[in-house]
């Protein structure tokens, strides 16, 4: 594709590199932007420089946040002896815009996949290891998406750490085989938090 600028092609293949963004996408968003108040387009690139710059991983829980600790972690109403295991932030939203649950979170950063190269190394399991050991948790809900990777993360956690004295549980399979859970209803998931079964390694 020819672009009569050197400018509008850089930021055409920047916005390209964006997951689902193609070239005929990118164009017409860097088109719409030259055509908004030149102020909004700064407020979008100062917003983007301080979500690369200056987000924080919590570091009791893993979630993004603008402190050491998040508001979820450092808030005292919340029941810490309840620890629920997701695969990333957008799992932390999609829960907590259930309004049904009041524990705690553990924010693993993905999920044990051999075929993507995901061993569990690259996850944030310590830190499920560090709450354990505190002898505060006493129950480690498995929040995670209903796929075999899924699974074998869940089942991974729970040979690990299956001698310690907390009860394993798992939400409910509301959500369909295959599903993430970002993308399941706030009305199912929150029955299949409220509904959670205990954890079958089986």
């Amino acid at each position: 594709m020819d672009y009569p600028s050197k400018v509008l092609r850089t930021a055409v293949e920047e916005i390209s590199g964006l997951p689902g963004i193609g070239k005929k996408s990118a164009l017409r968003l860097a088109l719409h932007l030259l055509k908004q108040p030149e102020h909004q387009a700064l407020s979008l690139g100062e917003a983007l420089r301080k979500l690369v710059t200056e987000i924080r991983y919590c570091k009791e829980c893993y979630n993004f946040s603008d402190f050491e600790v998040c508001e979820i972690c450092s808030n005292t109403k919340r029941n810490s002896e309840i620890l629920c295991v997701v695969e990333d932030v957008r799992d932390v939203i999609a829960i907590e815009n259930t309004s049904k649950y009041f524990g705690k979170y553990l924010v693993l950063g993905g999920r044990i996949s051999p075929m993507e190269g995901v061993g569990p190394n690259q996850l944030n399991i310590h830190g499920i290891e560090k709450k354990l050991e505190s002898g505060e948790i006493k129950e480690l809900i498995f929040a995670l998406s209903a796929t075999m990777e899924g699974d074998t993360t869940a089942y991974y956690i729970y040979k690990k750490f299956k001698h310690f004295p907390v009860e394993f549980s798992t939400i409910a399979r509301g959500i369909s085989i295959g599903d993430e859970l970002e993308y399941a209803d706030e009305i199912s998931l929150g029955r299949s938090i409220l509904n959670r079964l205990p954890y079958a390694s089986s």
